[in-house]
């Protein structure tokens, strides 16, 4: 339902809950680390806060020649809709996508300079976050070169095809892309959550167009929907929703519709896919995808999700189509996304026991009686490597995924869940232990961590997607949280994926069923929890921001919420020790309480749909932002000089064909990240500008 995404703040990472394929998750969100190298113009991969990684895809030289073919048809689809993305994140990410490409490619000037190479990273990041708003926290960053340059850099490029308008000069259109890279104030940020105010219309992003409010939004697809109805679509998924003439219209996401070009050649890429199939299953879920392409009717999304969650032989799967809603503040809205996976049997095999106790975690959970599933179905579980991620995947990605989104689905047909076992390697192996001993005050803490650290992070990410999302049950008679819980739908069911994660992490049955060697690894878990919820992931957030993004309000709601309801018995101790601040946990086992509790109040909202406690939760532990401790998170930071975010450089697949056309083998090569993605603007080119 949700995916994770990584967050590195002690050696190897720490992940968090993104998202779910239908909505039930692909759990991840953009990935970040803590990298050891400082940000320097000396390592192109290192750029901003951002450092660009590269995974290990080898594992599709394993593959056979028909399978090899199957992952390279569809990543070529995946690859297809990689603009949409762009386009969804703001109106004019296409034309500024194609403006900055045409400068890189075709300016004449020097490019040792210290204007081009501010200019080389504000390209880098703008391909890093698919448009103009950072990726992670929303806010536009504009150019760090002079406004005088990108006229200077317009004027001394030979041939530019720049997406001017008719009768428009290069003089005007330089004017008019200036005002959008240099205005802070103009579309400053693509998504607001913030309470009490139309997060529709302050929102930069491209989901609804001009003059849709919020409450006419939510009106209209709550008018869609039936009372009580027991199966209901996605309303809204895979359209943008714009007025004409007073009228409030759906422009749907198909052939012939909306992105039809990029929607066209995934269809054709997914058609060559089908006939190299390893199943009938497999095969039936492509042509359902292509229909869906076609039609945009989200019943027939609803029946591929069917198709899939049941599709489970084969070891190439796949994730492509309109899929998280956490980029629409009003949650309806999926962003494009495409994930190619290469099953890791032996990976796999090992972690089948957690899917296979399912129904033991639901009977043994803290939540109410009412609110447990008598019989949880279809949970299945999978450790993956990724062959090529696209969209809202890439390059920030994920580290796990839960999916189908929809909640109906999940509780009648089940759901699929992956880890991204090569992509949690890459992160691991790029941590750094600079910031582990600047935020864990005691050797004991930091040997724990060390020891146990990446299996904590392992099982969380495996129980948040496998049985968290999967756990609990919505009362009958209650809409879905998108309808009952709004705008704060996601962050509480991140929210709650944690939380059961982190009550049976510390709990012996994971001894028992061989997933972990001692409860140590549940105790390392918890202290990089609380310390990343209580205050490292305040580096990311500039100076006097509340907290906005979902993943991170559901990590500090969670972790501000324990510390409170364990302050009498001193469960967590905030230690200030020569001027710098720690979280210590005193009270693992009271901790795990805590815990429950929380899951236990937290599923009870989902289930009866209760929007005022949701708020009350959200807005009272998940928002708001100790603004001096947040000023001694940064500056601890800026002195270990780490690159707080990171993500991927696609491997480089490369077909042979023999004399008459026919597919004879797959090579996986590296490429650097600028060519990547001066190659991909070039090769993927199907979102127009405007679109």
């Amino acid at each position: 339902m949700k995916k994770i995404f990584l967050i590195v703040s002690i050696l190897g990472f720490y992940h968090i809950a993104k998202a779910q394929l239908v909505e039930p998750h692909t759990t991840g969100m953009p990935g970040q680390e803590m990298s050891e190298t400082p940000p320097t113009h000396l390592d192109p991969n290192v750029f901003a806060d951002l450092k660009v990684l590269t995974y290990d895809a080898s594992s599709i030289n394993g593959l056979t020649l028909k399978q090899k073919e199957l992952v390279y048809y569809l990543s070529q689809a995946a690859l297809s809709g990689r603009e949409i993305i762009y386009a969804q994140n703001y109106k004019h990410n296409i034309l500024i996508k194609r403006t900055l490409e045409e400068i890189y490619a075709k300016y004449n000037g020097d490019k040792a300079g210290g204007e081009w190479m501010l200019f080389d990273t504000y390209v880098k990041r703008f391909w890093f976050s698919n448009g103009i708003h950072h990726h992670y926290a929303e806010k536009k960053f504009v150019p760090e070169f002079p406004l005088e340059y990108l006229r200077q850099m317009i004027n001394e490029s030979t041939n530019l095809n720049l997406p001017k308008e008719n009768g428009e000069t290069t003089e005007q259109f330089a004017e008019r892309i200036a005002n959008l890279l240099f205005d802070e104030n103009l579309d400053a940020k693509k998504v607001v959550k913030d309470k009490g105010v139309d997060k529709v219309a302050l929102s930069a992003n491209n989901y609804y167009g001009e003059g849709v409010t919020e409450e006419e939004a939510i009106a209209h697809y709550a008018a869609m929907g039936k009372p009580g109805e027991k199966t209901p679509v996605e309303y809204g998924l895979n359209s943008r929703l714009v007025k004409k003439n007073g009228k409030l219209i759906d422009l749907v996401y198909k052939s012939g519709g909306l992105y039809g070009e990029a929607m066209d050649q995934m269809i054709f890429w997914l058609k060559k896919a089908r006939d190299v199939a390893e199943n009938p299953a497999q095969a039936k879920h492509i042509a359902m995808l292509i229909e869906y392409f076609k039609t945009g009717d989200l019943k027939q999304w609803d029946a591929t999700n069917i198709n899939w969650v049941n599709s489970t032989e084969g070891d190439i799967d796949f994730i492509l189509g309109f899929i998280e809603v956490y980029g629409d503040a009003i949650g309806y809205k999926g962003a494009f996304e495409g994930v190619i996976q290469v099953n890791d049997k032996e990976a796999s095999k090992r972690m089948e026991v957690l899917s296979k106790n399912a129904q033991y975690f639901e009977d043994n959970s803290s939540i109410m009686p009412e609110h447990k599933k008598a019989n949880v179905v279809g949970v299945s579980y999978r450790v993956i490597n990724a062959a090529m991620e696209s969209g809202d995947a890439a390059p920030a990605t994920p580290i796990g995924v839960n999916l189908p989104n929809s909640n109906w689905i999940r509780s009648t047909h089940g759901s699929k869940s992956i880890s991204l076992g090569n992509i949690v390697e890459a992160y691991n192996s790029a941590g750094g232990s600079s910031s582990l001993n600047e935020f864990y005050h005691d050797q004991a803490t930091r040997d724990r961590i060390v020891a146990h650290g990446k299996l904590g992070s392992k099982m969380h990410t495996a129980m948040h997607e496998v049985i968290g999302h999967a756990s609990g049950k919505i009362n009958d008679g209650v809409g879905t949280p998108k309808e009952t819980l709004k705008n704060y739908s996601n962050t509480l069911e991140e929210a709650r994926a944690d939380l059961v994660a982190l009550y049976y992490i510390y709990d012996s049955k994971l001894v028992e069923i061989g997933l972990m060697p001692s409860l140590e690894v549940g105790m390392a878990e918890f202290d990089t929890y609380i310390a990343n919820g209580m205050m490292l992931q305040l580096s990311r957030l500039d100076l006097g921001e509340n907290i906005e993004e979902d993943h991170m309000r559901n990590r500090q709601l969670n972790a501000s919420w324990a510390y409170e309801k364990g302050l009498n018995d001193n469960v967590i101790e905030k230690k200030v020790m020569e001027g710098k601040t720690y979280f210590v946990i005193n009270d693992y086992a009271k901790l795990r309480v805590i815990f429950g509790d929380l899951l236990k109040e937290i599923q009870r909202i989902k289930s009866e749909g209760d929007y005022a406690a949701a708020e009350a939760l959200v807005e009272g532990y998940g928002v708001k932002v100790d603004q001096e401790l947040h000023k001694e998170v940064v500056a601890r930071y800026e002195s270990l000089k780490l690159a707080p975010y990171s993500g991927f450089v696609q491997p480089k697949l490369v077909p042979e064909f023999d004399a008459k056309g026919n597919f004879i083998d797959l090579k996986v090569e590296k490429e650097g990240y600028t060519e990547q993605m001066i190659r991909f603007g070039k090769e993927y080119p199907f979102v127009k500008v405007g679109e």
